[in-house]
């Protein structure tokens, strides 16, 4: 907004799109302009890396638009082949809980490498002691939930959320559409049954919430969702090794905490102690987007593999499902 008027987001799909040969020009004309940049050296270093993170969010998001166009398609096209693998013998993990004691922790990026302005300043926290489950929620577990009348619950549901929920005749995950007794789902390689072994995902953090308070359970906040994941090796599937469709999570450990699902958290979108905007446009990044929306974190399976960190802070509206968004459940240790 302070460099000036934009087109109206509503009205994008309105605007004509350059042919495939007219892309790749522009696209060789600012590689070009870049590289006589970088031969300077060191000019506009912070800026242009801030665009290269810029331009990894954007791939992530090609991807979850792909899928939200093409699942409004009646010919339910696919983007990418299903990958040809065996069918797994293994079941999804049995759901344990991990218990971490209370203790003074510090989260928040500490400004060594890059890193988004929302990340920081680095600031003590004190956790509670709390369970959290060792892997995220399944499409099966999904299923009870539904089956138990989780979508016509109200009592599990933040008031909202059972508005929302009633208003868009929520009855199942952004995508699922049950025929017979069978549910299916819309997959970037197409129209293809739910597997039950598989995180869900396409929920939204009412969605989240509801499913927490039916499981008697909540979610982690984002403090103990980064004190666990500072302690692990960023591993998972991400855009280059997952088939872009969360997978199977198997073993005794804690699983997926990075790739597959993006996890939703109970906390707002809102600064840091000490957080200051950035000066000029930059400053309009991520600072004027805290209000009314809730943290997830993680990754997903369409997020490119050295895009995140146990600090990045991704962030949606409440009632947002097209993202690639799940959730893991904690609870209280007393």
């Amino acid at each position: 907004n302070t460099v000036g008027a934009r087109h109206a987001r509503p009205q994008r799909g309105l605007l004509t799109r350059p042919s495939l040969d007219e892309v790749r020009s522009y696209r060789a004309h600012v590689d070009a302009g870049l590289d006589r940049l970088f031969a300077q050296g060191g000019v506009l270093t912070d800026l242009i890396e801030l665009g290269i993170a810029h331009e990894e969010q954007h791939q992530e998001l090609l991807c979850t638009d792909l899928l939200h166009l093409f699942a409004q398609n009646p010919l339910r096209p696919a983007y990418l082949a299903e990958p040809q693998r065996p069918e797994p013998v293994e079941l999804a993990a049995a759901l344990t809980w991990i218990d971490l004691p209370e203790q003074k922790t510090r989260i928040g990026h500490d400004g060594q490498g890059f890193a988004f302005d929302c990340e920081g300043p680095k600031h003590d926290q004190i956790v509670p002691a709390f369970q959290l489950a060792n892997r995220v929620v399944t499409c099966g577990e999904w299923c009870e939930f539904i089956a138990d009348g989780g979508y016509q619950e109200p009592r599990h549901w933040l008031s909202d959320g059972w508005d929302v929920r009633c208003a868009q005749a929520w009855e199942a995950p952004l995508y699922w559409e049950k025929q017979g007794d069978v549910w299916w789902t819309m997959t970037l390689s197409g129209w293809r049954p739910v597997d039950r072994q598989a995180p869900v995902t396409h929920i939204s953090f009412y969605e989240a919430d509801a499913y927490a308070s039916w499981a008697e359970a909540r979610l982690p906040t984002e403090v103990e969702w980064e004190t666990v994941a500072q302690t692990q090796t960023i591993d998972g599937r991400f855009s280059d090794t997952s088939g872009l469709k969360p997978g199977l999570q198997v073993g005794d450990d804690l699983l997926g905490l990075f790739g597959d699902v993006w996890e939703w958290t109970a906390s707002a979108f809102r600064p840091y102690p000490r957080f200051k905007a950035s000066g000029g446009a930059v400053g309009e990044y991520n600072g004027k987007f805290m209000s009314g929306q809730m943290v997830l974190r993680g990754g997903s399976c369409v997020t490119p593999p050295n895009h995140i960190r146990a600090t990045y802070r991704n962030f949606f509206h409440p009632d947002k499902r097209w993202q690639f968004s799940g959730v893991r459940l904690a609870r209280d240790l007393d």
